[in-house]
Order: structure tokens, then sequence, then C-alpha cells
């Protein structure tokens, strides 16, 4: 049975997340305060922690920071009715591994924390490695092997979203959302001219492709063969 820190001061809230976390078979502890949040993040031994990105007593993303300086690297999912891309762009830089924004159905965020949990533990490192191709977070750098690969901010971003999910199929609709934070699908062939763009640096003439185009659907990242 899985363990859930929620940091959530608002208690309607919290208690509709514990029943669905309940009913999906996850023991949920509670803390209403940034405060009592951090000491419990410290100490409880969570498999996951869901916070909000404002609290009273601690910011969230000062609760996360500090969880990192510590050296914890329990998974962390954050709250936050700010959806701007830079506060989601804040909430990854601050060591957060996934981001959802008010309001939100409650399956959805089960869902995402049930994926974080599945991830390995390497993915949620600074280093991402999928075969060749290695992505330094912290020093914002791609390389392929003993190759350096210039990136401009987007197509890092798109980059580490693919390799976090690498063997997945990621449709045009995922990468507008999470990428580029719309909330439709405009028609657009946004996607194609950054992806082709990104395919050509991470692949090149000679080596064997990682960036697959799958037809009608969307596109994979695999490590080569």
């Amino acid at each position: 049975m899985a363990t859930l820190l929620l940091i959530e001061d608002d208690k309607e809230t919290a208690d509709e997340i514990t029943a669905e976390f309940g009913d999906h078979g996850f023991t949920v502890d509670w803390a209403a305060n940034g405060i009592e949040g951090l000491d419990k993040g410290r100490s409880s031994g969570a498999d996951a922690i869901i916070v909000d990105r404002l609290l009273p007593g601690m910011d969230g993303l000062t609760i996360i920071e500090a969880l990192r300086r510590e050296g914890i690297r329990t998974p962390v999912l954050v709250l936050s009715a700010l959806g701007a891309v830079d506060d989601r762009v804040r909430g990854l830089r601050a060591g957060g591994d996934d981001y959802l924004t008010k309001p939100f159905a409650t399956v959805e965020l089960v869902a995402r924390v049930e994926a974080l949990l599945r991830r390995p533990a390497e993915s949620r490192d600074t280093m991402l490695r999928v075969g060749p191709l290695e992505l330094d977070l912290i020093e914002r750098s791609a390389k392929r092997g003993n190759r350096t690969i210039d990136l401009l901010p987007r197509e890092f971003r798109l980059l580490e979203y693919m390799m976090r999910r690498k063997d997945q199929m990621l449709t045009r609709a995922m990468l507008l959302e999470e990428v580029w934070n719309y909330k439709f699908v405009p028609q657009t062939n946004l996607i194609d001219v950054h992806m082709g763009r990104l395919r050509r640096k991470v692949d090149e003439p000679d080596e064997l492709p990682m960036i697959h185009n799958v037809r009608g659907l969307g596109f994979i990242l695999r490590a080569p063969a």
C-alpha cells in the first residue's frame, strides 16, 4: 500500500483528495500548512508528496527546495491555481516532478501520482538518459554520445518531456498542453515545425534515429535498436 503526504491548507480540497486516493488503496497523511508539511516531508517516508503552491507558513516551492537540498528525492506533484508557463517552470525547477493546475479532476490527480510512482528512480535525477542521449537539467545541456546538441529553450523542454516518457506515444495534443500550455488544440503545425528541428539536432544523418513520427498519431522517443 503506497503512502502519500498531502500538503494542502483547504480542508474541503484535502478531504476530497484523501477520499479519492483512499479508494485507490493509498494511505494519506495530511498537513494543513507549509511548516507542518516540511516536517512531515522530512520524516514521514511517504512514497509521493502532493503540495499546494500557495500555503500558510511556507510556500510550497520553498518546501520542495528544502527537501531537495537535504537529499530527499521523493517524487512531488505541485498543485496550483497559477497555471502560466512561468509558474509551471518555477515549480519544476524548484524540484517538482509534475504540476497540475486547479481546478482539476481528482481521477487525473491519482493517475499522475501513479505515473510518478512508476518512474524509475533515476528519471527523477538531474540527469536524464535514453540510450546515447543525455540531458543535464542543471547545466541545461544535451549530448548524444560525445556530440553536444545545441538546443533552444523550447527544444530543451520538448526533449525533456519526451525523455521522461521514452517509448510512449505522445500525441500533438499532449505536447501542446504540456510543453506549450495550450488548453485547446489549435489548427497549427507548431508541433511538427519544432519536432522537425529537434529531430535534425538529435538524429544526424549517420546516426540511428531516436525520434520517430507515427503517422496520424504522434511521436515516440526510443533508444536506438
